[in-house]
């Protein structure tokens, strides 16, 4: 049932309404779970505004770099209100109509995209010690809006944010396995900043069907665009919807202008064309030429929507407060419900069995901790709840590995920073817990129920600072809890004390990243801290097959040591460095090497093991080495002096024996790197490129050109600085790891003469 967008409602009694709502469990029918997704500076957090506006959760609408100082309610950092842009994600709970939306407003920087997503699922945890999932917020949401600018369309981050809610890897990331299967977002598309000149929503649909292959049909068209633009056209009920109002909260509904009606029924040809390709009753209707009925075309496009087999996609101006009411009677409409979506959980009774959670408040709870924040009171969990209810004062379980049951000392619903408190919560909500110690990504349940959810993968990071206090006495103590606090929070960031200089490492996923978290430091933890120079990510590989055959031999009176390992190390792909990680292959025959040994040559408990220590410093500039596989085919003990100390030393020896005739390879990371500028300064744009040793794969547009490119990681630092000044301000770029390639000889030889400088100048001292 579509709520009355034509009824004035005053924001009191909104308000009033939503507060009478909120200590209640709404049915998991009636809630909507939905995340707001698009390219960074495309209005996700304006449109957010507006939402919550509309919906009677604030009383006032306040922009995103507005005059008044106060800011968009969802960006509560200093820090986003600074910059303009959202850091990390917020989440709230408003009410329209019938319906509770639990909202979700993510980052649109490819630096924060963890925050949105992860990018392709990993090894479902269980029994085994695992990296905590990081799916975040699509991870948890059954439904998401993808905005999209009005004027530059379907942009290098609209495409990352839609694989996101596909579940969808990259090419590059994908196993086979991973490329046959489709775990997708139910979405609708929200055309917006329609009151810009240049806009065209006929030319972004397009982008949509073409760039993103999206069955996208549109359900309005524009009342005028650019300085014209007063509302839009319901193509399902042909009537014209207009917004007037300080805050564009009165919708009166009138006839279609003249000069549209031939647009509309155009239009609305094309949307009956579309979902009878879709969907088997409105086909019926469509062969047969006859209308159906509205109820039959909106549980179709419901249907459909759910199936993903379409986008419904809704046009508008956040800004101008035009379009915002239709969209949130779209989502209640066509999104779906938790009962809607298949969420699947391992049964750890069952060998982890996989099995489908119900969605229904009256089955055994199971709920999963997908996001962590630390504040003066202590970490704030979020917690999505699958199934089973959950109150205030409960006791549940974890499934992590030591079973830890907790208690909830104190439930709350989220409003950006605000907290407002709940005693119970049922199937299909999102809340947060105080008081509950737990890593990212652990599930819970009712204690009787063994169920877990299923993990992500975590990019590994690409861009690393150092560290280094201010020189006061205060700072230096102060200096190491912060970033494990912030590590915690997000997967992507992470920090380590380097063994040889003694100084702290933050890494992430770009330098935005990591800028942020050494502010947040500053302003949040009061840790006075600067940055060294960017440290990139280097790696080393073997570039071709090298033999080993490494005797250690250790005798100091008593018991001595004694290992000998014969085989052979060689690239994983020997088309592509650097592809892959480690692989071992035993190829013993017989038991010349006992095989508690073997685990001391390849991996012990704590991962010190012989050949994946001795890779952690590779021979031409100590940057750890990738890529790798590494054949035991002989080798001999002692009866009285082999121990697994022995042969841990023994790998460790015969790899840099091998090492030495492999004709290593220094690999420096590449970046996928999308830049969009304006067409008239696309040449200057690729000049750019060039400078900074980038190869240019493509380019595409019009009026606003987007240019492929892959760039050394290297070259990219100060990139966005460079790329303002010479576009006005006007363009911007996204980039992503791609892979690790070899470095240019003369790259690679400096590298070297200054590793072997540093270590002749340790050896010195």
């Amino acid at each position: 049932m579509l709520c009355p967008v034509g009824r004035r409602a005053a924001a009191s009694r909104r308000l009033l309404a939503f507060t009478r709502r909120l200590s209640s469990s709404s049915e998991p029918q009636s809630v909507r779970n939905i995340g707001i997704s698009a390219h960074i500076d495309s209005g996700k957090t304006t449109l957010t505004e507006r939402i919550l506006y509309y919906t009677g959760r604030i009383g006032a609408i306040h922009e995103v770099r507005g005059k008044d100082g106060v800011g968009a309610k969802m960006d509560f950092m200093e820090l986003e209100r600074e910059k303009g842009i959202t850091i990390q994600s917020a989440a709230t709970h408003c009410a329209w109509g019938d319906h509770d939306i639990n909202v979700i407003d993510t980052p649109g920087h490819v630096d924060f995209t963890i925050e949105a997503a992860a990018l392709r699922p990993s090894e479902p945890c269980g029994r085994r010690q695992l990296p905590p999932a990081v799916e975040r917020a699509l991870r948890v949401l059954d439904g998401a809006i993808l905005v999209l600018c009005g004027v530059a369309g379907v942009q290098s981050q609209s495409i990352t944010v839609d694989r996101q809610m596909r579940h969808a890897p990259p090419p590059r990331l994908a196993s086979p396995r991973l490329r046959r299967e489709r775990y997708s977002v139910p979405r609708l598309a929200f055309i917006n900043k329609l009151d810009r000149e240049g806009s065209d929503p006929d030319a972004v649909i397009g982008q949509l069907r073409d760039k993103l292959r999206l069955n996208a049909v549109a359900m309005q068209i524009p009342i005028g665009v650019s300085g014209d633009h007063e509302g839009v056209v319901d193509l399902l009920e042909r009537r014209a919807l207009r917004f007037s109002g300080p805050g564009g909260e009165e919708v009166e509904e009138g006839e279609v202008p003249a000069g549209l009606q031939a647009a509309m029924e155009e239009k609305r040809a094309e949307l009956l064309e579309k979902l009878a390709d879709a969907d088997e009753e409105i086909a019926e209707f469509y062969l047969a030429e006859e209308e159906p009925p509205l109820g039959v075309l909106r549980a179709a496009i419901r249907r459909q929507t759910i199936a993903n087999a379409i986008t419904p996609v809704f046009m508008g101006s956040a800004f101008k407060n035009k379009g915002v009411q239709p969209l949130l009677d779209g989502v209640v409409s066509y999104l779906p419900a938790p009962t809607e979506v298949t969420n699947c959980a391992l049964d750890l009774d069952k060998d982890e069995e996989q099995v489908g959670l119900t969605g229904v408040s009256s089955d055994p709870f199971v709920g999963l901790a997908f996001k962590l924040e630390e504040g003066k009171f202590g970490q704030l969990t979020y917690m999505r709840i699958y199934q089973g209810k959950v109150g205030r004062g409960d006791t549940i379980q974890s499934m992590a590995a030591d079973r830890r049951k907790v208690r909830i000392p104190r439930l709350v619903r989220m409003h950006a920073n605000e907290m407002e408190d709940v005693e119970s919560v049922g199937a299909g909500d999102i809340v947060a817990m105080f008081g509950v110690d737990c890593a990212s990504g652990t599930t819970f349940t009712d204690g009787k129920t063994k169920l877990s959810m299923t993990s992500m993968f975590v990019p590994d990071p690409v861009s690393s600072l150092a560290l280094v206090p201010s020189r006061t006495p205060s700072s230096e103590p102060r200096l190491t809890p912060p970033p494990n606090h912030a590590a915690q929070e997000d997967p992507t960031f992470r920090v380590h004390t380097d063994d040889e200089s003694g100084q702290t490492i933050i890494s992430g996923m770009g330098e935005l990243h990591l800028e942020i978290y050494v502010e947040r430091l500053k302003r949040e933890y009061g840790v006075e801290c600067s940055t060294g120079n960017p440290k990139v990510a280097f790696r080393e590989t073997a570039s071709t097959r090298s033999k080993f055959a490494y005797t250690h031999k250790k005798q100091s009176g008593g018991s001595g040591q004694f290992g000998r390992v014969e085989g052979y190390l060689e690239p994983i792909s020997s088309d592509a460095l650097g592809q892959g990680a480690y692989e071992f292959d035993n190829q013993l025959v017989g038991n010349m090497i006992p095989p508690e040994f073997v685990t001391a040559i390849d991996k012990a408990p704590l991962s010190a093991a012989g050949f994946r220590e001795a890779m952690l410093k590779g021979t031409l500039t100590g940057s750890p080495v990738m890529g790798m596989r590494v054949v035991l085919q002989d080798g001999l003990a002692h009866a009285v002096d082999s121990n697994e100390l022995a042969f841990r030393a023994a790998a460790q020896g015969a790899f840099k024996q091998a090492m030495a005739t492999a004709k290593p390879v220094l690999l420096e990371p590449l970046m996928s790197t999308e830049v969009a500028v304006p067409a008239e300064f696309q040449g200057t744009a690729v000049a750019l490129v060039s400078q900074r040793k980038g190869t240019v794969n493509s380019m595409e547009g019009a009026e606003f050109v987007t240019i492929d490119a892959d760039v050394p990681l290297e070259s990219m630092f100060g990139f966005s600085s460079d790329l303002r000044g010479v576009t006005q301000g006007k363009g911007e770029y996204t980039m992503e790891y791609k892979a690790h390639v070899p470095a240019p000889r003369d790259k690679t030889e400096l590298m070297v003469k200054k590793w072997k400088e540093q270590q002749a100048g340790k050896s010195e001292e």
